[in-house]
């Protein structure tokens, strides 16, 4: 398997509010991966953290050797990388298990200006807008 390229994206309408995941997934045969989820009421934040997880585990179940990510969220590229320390209580268990499964493979992570990421904004952006829409 060559190594994996990840674009992820998080966010929420409303801070917490209706938030949606996207992720944009290259380096397969069989091209590219898009995917666009509701993930309820969150926010921001937690959204971001959604989104790298489920890259994760996509590239685990793709039985990937690398996986690339890159994302606008500084918080989480930071925070992944040892920069800073997660001291949320609502971010901790999605940051340890993110860690947990990138220490299975040859990780790395980036930052990105948002309109170098802007696939899966859209993705996410569509997600929460869909997730709101569909509420009773």
């Amino acid at each position: 398997m060559p190594d994996l390229v990840a674009y992820v994206d998080g966010g929420s309408l409303g801070n917490p509010g209706s938030a949606g995941i996207g992720v944009v997934i290259d380096g397969l045969n069989d091209g590219t991966i898009r995917i666009a989820r509701w993930i309820g009421r969150q926010d921001n934040n937690v959204a971001e953290y959604v989104a790298l997880l489920e890259a994760l585990q996509y590239a685990l179940e793709l039985k990937a050797k690398a996986l690339h990510v890159f994302s606008d969220s500084e918080v989480v590229v930071r925070q992944m990388s040892g920069e800073y320390s997660c001291r949320s209580n609502r971010l901790y268990s999605l940051h340890w298990i993110c860690r947990k499964l990138a220490r299975s493979l040859d990780f790395s992570i980036a930052h990105v200006r948002r309109e170098n990421n802007r696939e899966a904004n859209r993705l996410a952006s569509s997600a929460a807008r869909l997730g709101l829409e569909s509420r009773p």
